[in-house]
């Protein structure tokens, strides 16, 4: 065109909505804008609206809408006398029409004030239907000649005298979309057309028409004229000019409201799901510290209980919600991942936002799109890193600004500790933009983790509820008070009468010390083992009085009824007994259903004492007034500070309780000891990527080279450089420098065959193998990656498919070999009860019929047997039992194996089996196995009916409350997510109104992310290749 185009917004002010409705008006808009309605006994609807001033103007000036196209602005800039011609007759036609409307049929109603107005066609008129494009069309040929269309483009002509769109433009108003795109807008129903009594559509100008026809070039045959695709390009790049422009105001800002920057309807919701209705001092001035403002990394540190959280889930929310970016929320265990999973689907509802679990063998890897939605990724530690892998794979990471990591000291703890640096070590040198925000009760060397973060500190000992610790030492009780020469101050003497009998049985006088608070108050004891969390919860109850029972006995007669429907009629001996009184133990042995159930139990305050071991303290927040401390031992380790500063936070429930206490036991011997553990400080924090041989660092080098983040020796030195391991190099790495383990690393990793060096001449970049991409993709241990390629290669060979059994002994994770030992009489009786076939699978591993029957005679083997490959092979055998019969008592009991232990071992050969998929993925000799394990996985994780299966998905929904979901009617997810709250609490026996809540909230999240994800898959299916060829 020769003509200038300017894009201009007409006036700073967007337009008002009121306007005259036309054709080129969104469906959605035009249907919502009904008319009043007249009273009854006219039987007429009556409306005038004024026609739009700037549809009389010249067209200088055009703006974008992008709810509107072309609405309320004015269009493209031509000094043409053809748009000029087009003006007048236009005119003229409106003239026309207004002096045609006010001489008709149908009465109208005068706007004071302007000449101009439109009429609607009463509901009840009988006057025949006629299209005012009828009218107008003869009225703009006799006005119009056919000099006027020699300028036109071949494009628009082709469509004007198209029979078939000729015939569309006849269509009633109600059946026409905004204007002609490929995509119509959803229909209206006849029903809905006759309520919102639709009138007919007001004369179109000819400019509507032109920029009708200019919308449709698109549309129009391959014999298009240059003017046409000159015309088209400019409408498009307006749009996009204008809609840049609009970006660009709403980034300019990022405080959406007066709570942090965040809307008031977050402190709205805040209060009323979580009950918070002020946030603590500490809390405030850590939201309005320049690192966050500035989004800095930040790393924080107050005592458990203190409100960490809080602010966590206020970053994430401002994240999303302002900077419009994905956020990442680490969590140290399943349960706590499925805790906030709940917590958060409701605030993910409310203000528009996806919450996805990534936890066990749950989530997508790369998640999915969010198609307009943010989405805050829920994840434990394993998780994290595979879904930072996807994304960096996928050039997404720049798509998460936030990454939040809780209990950050457990960047010390060993193999998992590992994989939390390698996971922040990548965030730090890929995405520059990506903030890290992480938080710890307990760190020792704040600046070393400080460095490595390249992050800002803020620490704080603020407790909502003030902390006294005791030690007791015979039957007198000392304060703890580090100035103190000796630590400890004397306080009180216990005053409980014991008699000789009870004084042997209970030497610690843990009796006396939990009945000064219990039942009115509840008390937490820490045990050094499992089986003594069992046996002095079964000592206590022996020396309660009656009265325990009657407290509360209604609700501790339905907890015994959950417990024992959990256990499909089965309930723990050790339970049975001390559920009664109050009491409860709690630890692995426990299945993941009844841990929950005895968690819930001690928050409504049904249970009163819980005897746990130290895993509790760093999981699930349950608070005390009193925490006791069995003994300061962790099964033969003494206690570490940060273990026991853990236990000890949890004494104190902030809003009942002035003060918590804890007691810590011990004997004479401990003594010394003890004052080190109460006075000493935070341990230090390691680097673990040199934990078991570096094979930390030989994984962190596998991923970075399979992910293209470096391909030389150099990059991979520059690339650790930024780890923890390289700030603590001097202490960590003794014997050797980085620099050389990084070099020893990569020659490890060319001997297995997992990294290899470029042929090309003069490039010599490092590449991963199949098998290397396979390993990491996979996340399996490199201790086992060649074994599995060889057991999945061998098993190929003579893959049998008539039962399970052969998959599932080759998805039975390796490292659960060491954690049982074979019942040779309970594996010959198993044994003989297989088919033929799988016997012959169980001799082609290598365990025969004839070894496992010498076995259980006590006979010696001469024999050399793969003592791992039996193994295995008899926790496969558990797995098959369980698959078929889903009740794990049973199966408890005939393998003479605790309930924990097979609920441990199924979910980590879920987990398993959902990373040998990942691998068999990238090995192409593998095919048969992706849709096999596909399946496979989905049944080891819940191990249940198949019809419960959908409900089970929802986070927190365990077999027990998918059954009676199930039974009341809730069949499916859509069946839940769509359910009414009140009804389902009344429905679903035992089920509290907070639980219905989260459930239903839970449910329609996950219903959002399938739909998400089924969209996402149409989307690539439809989408045109950009590669494809044309002329």
């Amino acid at each position: 065109m020769s003509a200038e185009i300017k894009v201009r917004r007409q006036s700073s002010r967007k337009r008002s909505r009121d306007r005259r409705i036309s054709h080129l008006t969104p469906a959605r808009k035009r249907t919502s804008a009904s008319g009043r309605q007249c009273p009854d006994n006219t039987g007429q609807i009556e409306l005038s609206r004024a026609l739009d001033k700037s549809m009389d103007a010249t067209f200088s000036e055009y703006c974008s809408d992008p709810e509107d196209l072309f609405g309320d602005y004015d269009s493209i800039v031509s000094d043409s006398s053809f748009l000029a011609k087009l003006d007048r007759v236009g005119q003229n036609m409106r003239q026309h029409d207004i002096d045609h409307t006010t001489s008709s049929r149908c009465p109208v109603i005068l706007l004071a004030g302007n000449p101009d107005f439109t009429s609607l066609k009463s509901s009840t008129d009988n006057c025949p239907k006629q299209s005012c494009d009828d009218s107008m069309t003869e009225s703009f040929l006799e006005g119009f000649t056919d000099d006027a269309f020699l300028d036109m483009p071949s494009s628009q002509l082709a469509f004007l005298q198209d029979p078939q769109t000729a015939d569309r433009n006849c269509c009633t108003d109600e059946d026409k979309t905004s204007m002609p795109m490929r995509h119509p807008e959803k229909s209206v129903s006849t029903e809905e057309r006759n309520e919102r009594h639709i009138a007919p559509k007001a004369r179109k100008s000819v400019s509507d028409h032109l920029k009708r026809a200019m919308m449709a070039n698109a549309a129009t045959p391959s014999s298009v004229s240059r003017t046409a695709v000159q015309k088209e390009a400019v409408v498009t790049e307006e749009i996009s000019v204008a809609m840049q422009a609009m970006e660009s105001v709403s980034m300019a800002t990022t405080d959406l409201g007066p709570f942090f920057g965040l809307p008031t309807k977050v402190k709205e919701l805040i209060c009323n799901l979580k009950g918070i209705k002020d946030l603590y001092e500490w809390q405030k001035t850590c939201l309005n510290l320049d690192s966050v403002q500035q989004r800095r990394n930040l790393i924080y540190s107050l005592p458990t209980s203190g409100g960490k959280t809080l602010v966590a889930e206020i970053l994430i929310l401002k994240e999303l919600l302002c900077r419009k970016k994905d956020a990442l929320f680490i969590l140290p265990y399943v349960s706590l991942v499925q805790e906030k999973v709940r917590g958060l689907a409701s605030f993910g509802l409310e203000l528009d936002f996806m919450v996805e679990e990534y936890a066990g063998s749950k989530g997508r890897f790369p998640p999915v799109k969010g198609r307009g939605k943010r989405s805050l990724y829920i994840a434990t530690i394993e998780k994290a890193h595979g879904l930072v892998n996807s994304l960096i794979e996928t050039n997404r990471l720049d798509n998460v600004g936030l990454v939040v990591v809780d209990e950050l000291h457990m960047l010390g703890d060993g193999s998992r500790g590992a994989i939390i640096e390698m996971t922040l070590a990548k965030v730090l040198y890929i995405s520059k933009s990506t903030q890290i925000i992480g938080m710890s009760a307990t760190l020792g060397n704040l600046q070393d983790i400080q460095k490595f973060l390249k992050a800002e500190s803020y620490t704080n000992d603020f407790r909502p509820v003030e902390l006294k610790e005791y030690v007791k030492l015979k039957d007198s009780i000392y304060e703890v008070d580090p100035k103190e020469e000796e630590c400890f101050r004397f306080s009180r003497v216990l005053n409980f009468k014991y008699s000789s009998a009870m004084q042997k049985i209970d030497q610690d006088h843990i009796v006396a010390l939990v009945t000064e608070v219990i039942p009115s108050q509840s008390c937490l004891v820490f045990c050094p083992t499992k089986k003594n969390c069992e046996n002095v919860a079964g000592m206590i109850c022996k020396y309660l009085k009656e009265d325990f029972i009657q407290h509360k006995q209604a609700e501790k007669a339905v907890l015994l009824g959950e417990l024992r429907s959990s256990g499909n009629g089965c309930l723990c001996p050790v339970l049975k007994k001390t559920v009664p009184y109050g009491l409860a133990y709690h630890h692995s042995g426990l299945t993941s259903e009844e841990r929950k159930l005895v968690e819930e139990a001690y928050s409504a305050g049904v249970l009163c004492l819980l005897t746990c071991t130290s895993t509790l303290a760093a999981g699930i927040n349950l608070p005390a007034r009193r925490v006791i401390l069995r003994s300061p031992y962790v099964a033969a380790d003494f206690l570490k500070r940060s273990q026991y500063k853990q236990m000890v936070g949890r004494a104190g429930r902030a809003g009942i309780d002035t003060h918590g206490e804890s007691i810590l036991i011990l004997q004479d011997k401990d003594k010394v000891l003890a004052k080190k553990l109460v006075s000493a400080p935070m341990e230090i924090c390691k680097s673990n990527l040199m934990h078991s041989d570096g094979k930390g660092v030989l994984s962190l080098i596998l991923s970075v080279i399979g992910l293209n983040i470096t391909n030389s020796l150099e990059q991979i030195r520059d690339f650790m450089s930024g780890t923890l391991l390289s700030v603590q190099e001097k202490q960590v790495c003794l014997e050797r420098s980085l620099w050389e383990v990084t070099q020893e690393c990569v020659e490890l990793l060319k001997e297995k065959g997992l990294v290899t060096v470029s042929t090309e001449p003069q490039d010599g970049s490092l590449q991963v193998t199949k098998l290397g991409r396979a390993t990491y993709k996979g996340s399996v241990d490199l201790t086992y990656c060649d074994l599995l390629y060889r057991d999945l290669s061998k098993g190929l060979e003579s893959l049998m498919l008539n039962s399970f059994l052969h998959l599932i002994y080759l998805v039975t994770p390796y490292d659960m070999v060491s954690q049982c030992k074979p019942d040779w009489m309970v594996y010959f009786r198993q044994f003989t009860l297989l088919s033929a076939a799988e016997q012959k699978m169980c001799a082609a591993v290598g365990v025969s019929e004839s070894f496992v029957a010498r076995k259980a005679a006590g006979q010696n083997v001469k024999k050399n047997v793969d003592q791992v490959v039996v193994s295995r092979l008899y926790l496969a055998l558990v797995l098959q039992s369980l698959l078929k019969e889903t009740d794990l008592w049973s199966v408890a009991d005939r393998f003479q194996l605790s309930r924990g232990l097979i609920q441990t071992l199924l979910s980590s050969s879920s987990v398993f089996c959902s990373c040998v998929l990942h691998f068999t993925e990238e090995l192409e000799e593998f095919w048969p196995f992706k849709a096999l394990l596909t399946e496979l996985t989905r049944r080891l994780t819940y191990c249940v009916q198949a019809e419960l299966i959908p409900l089970m998905e929802v986070a927190g929904v365990m077999e027990r409350r998918a059954k009676q979901l199930y039974n009341a009617g809730y069949k499916t997810l859509a069946h839940l997510a769509n359910a009414d709250p009140n009804v389902l609490a009344k429905t679903v026996e035992n089920l509290f109104k907070k639980q219905a809540n989260q459930i239903v909230a839970s449910a329609k999240m996950l219903l959002n992310e399938k739909a998400d994800a089924l969209q996402e898959e149409m989307d690539d299916l439809l989408m045109m290749p950009l590669d494809l060829l044309s002329l």
